[in-house]
C-alpha cells in the first residue's frame, strides 16, 4: 500500500505577540523584560549579536501568552534592537510586534511532503515500510525533519525500514518548532497507510495496531531498543473504552483512530538547576530558572514537597532571572516537569541530609541515627526524641545558621519514549465539504500524572491546536510570495464552536528511570495523532482517503470530484 500526504505550513497562534522592554543602563549593563520560553536563551543570542559578555545582560522573563515552541531559542528578533536604541537614547524602550509582523517576521511549522508504503502478510504482520519526508526549512537549514524520521514508524514494530528525510531550504521565513516539532505530518502519513492496510486485510484497525505495537525490548527506527512503554497498554485502553465500540450510524458519519509516539526531542538533554532556601517558619523557596509555560511551578514544587513530607502550599515557587537562577535549558519538549522535577528533587534529599545533620547537633548524635519520614525526624537510639519539619527548621539559626541546597540534573531524555491516541467520530456535508466533529477523546501516556487537571488541560488544548492543523490553518502565499491571511481574522483558527467537549483519557504506566514514575512530555503527544485521526474519520466518512492537510471544504469538495471523475 502507499500514499503520498502533504501538509502546509502553520503558526503555533499564540494570542500574545513577541514584546520586550529593554534598558541600557550608563554602567553598560543591560535589563531584558521579554516573553520567552529560554531566559538564558535569550542572555546568549542577545550577546552574541551585540558583541558583549553575557555577564552585562540579565533577562527576566514575563508570564508567557502562548509559547508551543514558537518562543524557544532565538525566536526574537526585538531583542538586540531594543538594546541598541535604549543605548542611543538613554531611555527604556519598549517593542511589540503586530499580528501581522508576528505572522510574516516568526517561525511557523513545516509544510511537508511525505510518501509512505507499507507491506503486511495476510495475518496482519507489517513486514516492510518505506518512507521519503521532505520538510520545508524555510530560508535556512534546520526542519524537524529529523523528528518525523525517528517517529513516524516508532508505534509499529517493523523489521525491514528505509527512511528517508530531506531539509529542503525555501525563499520563506524560518520554520521553527511547533508543539511535537515535525511529528504530526509523519503521524498523518503513516496512520492513513496503516488504516488502508487493516481495511485491505479485513481487520479491525485498532486490532491491527495492537498486532504490530511495540513492547519493551524492540527496536525504535533508530536501531535504540525501547525501555519500558506504555504503547500496548495505550492502544488496550482505547480498546476498551465506550466511545470505541459506540454506535456510529446515518450517512456521511465516519469514525478515525490513531496512534503516535514520540521520543527524545526538544533538545531534552540540557541541564536543569533548583535551588531550596528554607525558611524559619518551616517553609521553602523554590527557586528554578526553567520558564513556567503550564503550571510547572507547581508541579515541580509538588516534587520538592513529596521528598520533604511538606504541603504544597508550603513551597513558594519561582522562576529567577539570569542573574539570580542557576543555568538551566529551554522551557521547550515538555521537559520542565521531568527534567527540572529532577532538580528540584536532587535539591530537596540535600535539604534532608542537610537538616538530619542539624537534628543530629541538637540531639548529640551521629546523622546516621536521623531518620526522617512524612515530614518527621526521629532519632533512631532515641525515639522519643523528635521534630516535624516546620520545629527543625525554626531552630536552624541556633544550630549554624540558614540552610540553602542546590540540585543539579543532566537528564539524557525525558522520560524515554512516550505513546498517544485519538478517537474522533465526524460528519461530512456532501454538499459544502463541511466537516462538524461529532465527538473526540484522547488518550495520554504519561507515565505518572503529577497533577492529572494540569494533564487534561494540556492534552484538550493540544487536541485544539491539531484540529485547526487538520481542518483550517495553513499560510496562503500569494503568487508574488506575500502572505495573505496575515490576521486571526483570514488565518482560520478553530474555537470553542468547532469543537465539542474533548473526553481525556490519562494511561498511566510508571516510568522505573523517575522517582515518582514521571515521563514528561504530556504537552505535547497529544497533538500528534490528531491529523491523523481526522483524516482517517473524514476518509471514512466519504470514502476518498485524504491526503491533503487541511482538509477545508474546498478540498474536500476536490477529493470528492476526483474519485467521481475516476469512476
Amino acid at each position: 500500500m502507499e500514499h503520498e500526504f502533504s501538509t502546509q505550513a502553520v503558526h503555533p497562534g499564540y494570542i500574545e505577540p513577541f514584546a520586550s522592554v529593554v534598558q541600557w543602563n550608563r554602567d553598560g549593563h543591560i535589563t531584558i523584560w521579554t516573553t520567552t520560553q529560554g531566559i538564558f536563551d535569550v542572555r546568549e543570542g542577545t550577546a552574541t549579536i551585540l558583541g558583549i559578555p553575557e555577564s552585562m545582560l540579565k533577562v527576566i522573563a514575563m508570564e508567557c501568552g502562548g509559547g508551543f515552541g514558537g518562543k524557544g531559542p532565538n525566536t526574537n528578533p526585538l531583542n538586540p534592537m531594543a538594546a541598541i536604541l535604549s543605548k542611543k537614547s538613554g531611555l527604556p524602550v519598549k517593542m511589540v510586534m503586530s499580528r501581522k509582523e508576528t505572522f510574516e517576521s516568526t517561525c511557523p511549522a513545516s509544510a511537508t511532503h511525505i510518501r509512505i508504503k507499507m507491506g503486511a502478510d495476510k495475518k496482519g504482520r507489517i513486514t516492510a515500510a518505506q518512507c521519503y519526508l521532505a520538510y520545508q526549512a524555510g530560508a535556512f537549514p534546520g526542519s524537524p525533519v529529523g523528528a518525523g524520521v525517528q517517529n513516524g514508524l516508532a508505534a509499529y514494530k517493523i523489521d525491514n525500514i528505509e527512511i528517508d528525510g530531506y531539509d529542503v531550504v525555501t525563499n520563506t521565513q524560518k520554520m521553527q518548532s511547533y508543539r511535537a516539532p515535525g511529528q504530526p505530518p509523519a503521524t498523518f502519513a503513516v496512520e492513513g497507510v496503516v488504516d488502508e492496510l487493516a481495511n485491505k486485510l479485513g481487520i479491525d484497525p485498532l486490532e491491527f495496531r495492537l498486532l504490530n505495537a511495540v513492547q519493551e525490548g524492540d527496536r525504535m527506527p533508530n536501531g535504540v531498543q525501547y525501555p519500558r512503554i506504555a504503547c500496548v497498554e495505550l492502544e488496550e485502553a482505547m480498546k476498551a473504552h465506550p466511545h470505541y465500540n459506540a454506535p456510529i450510524d446515518g450517512p456521511n458519519v465516519g469514525r478515525g483512530i490513531s496512534v503516535a509516539a514520540r521520543a527524545i526531542g526538544g533538545d531534552g538533554a540540557t541541564p536543569h538547576v533548583a535551588t531550596i532556601s528554607i525558611n524559619t517558619n518551616g517553609t521553602i523557596t523554590l527557586m528554578t530558572g526553567s520558564n513556567d509555560l503550564s503550571g510547572t511551578r507547581t508541579t515541580v514544587a509538588m516534587q520538592a514537597a513529596e521528598v520533604l513530607g511538606l504541603d504544597v502550599e508550603a513551597v513558594v515557587s519561582t522562576v529567577g532571572d539570569t542573574d539570580s537562577a542557576g543555568w538551566s535549558g529551554v522551557a521547550n519538549g515538555s521537559k520542565i516537569t521531568y527534567s527540572t522535577g529532577l532538580a528540584a528533587i536532587a535539591a530537596a534529599e540535600e535539604v534532608k541530609k542537610q537538616m538530619s545533620a542539624r537534628a543530629a547537633l541538637i540531639w548529640e548524635v551521629v546523622t546516621e541515627d536521623i531518620e526522617f519520614n512524612d515530614g518527621i525526624f526521629v532519632s533512631i537510639k532515641n525515639p522519643e526524641n523528635s521534630m516535624t519539619f516546620k520545629e527543625l527548621a525554626g531552630r536552624l539559626m541556633q544550630t549554624g545558621g540558614p540552610i540553602t541546597c542546590t540540585g543539579y540534573s543532566f537528564p539524557t531524555g525525558p522520560g524515554g519514549v512516550i505513546f498517544g491516541g485519538n478517537i474522533v467520530d465526524v460528519e461530512v456535508d456532501p454538499e459544502t465539504g463541511k466537516v462538524e466533529i461529532l465527538r473526540y477523546t484522547t488518550f495520554t501516556d504519561v507515565g505518572k500524572a503529577v497533577h492529572p487537571s494540569f494533564v487534561e488541560g494540556q492534552a484538550q488544548g493540544s487536541t485544539a491546536q491539531g484540529v485547526g492543523w487538520a481542518l483550517h490553518e495553513e499560510y496562503y502565499y500569494t503568487k508574488d510570495g506575500t502572505i495573505a491571511n496575515s490576521t486571526f481574522l483570514d488565518y482560520r483558527m478553530p474555537t470553542s464552536l468547532d469543537l465539542p467537549m474533548i473526553d481525556t483519557v490519562i494511561v498511566e504506566v510508571p516510568n522505573p528511570g523517575h522517582p515518582f514514575g514521571l515521563r514528561g512530555r504530556a504537552g505535547e503527544i497529544p497533538i500528534v495523532p490528531v491529523i491523523a485521526a481526522v483524516a482517517n474519520a473524514v476518509s471514512n466518512a466519504t470514502g476518498v482517503r485524504m491526503t491533503k492537510g487541511p482538509m477545508t471544504p474546498g478540498s474536500i469538495l476536490e477529493a470528492l470530484e476526483e474519485q467521481t471523475a475516476q469512476s
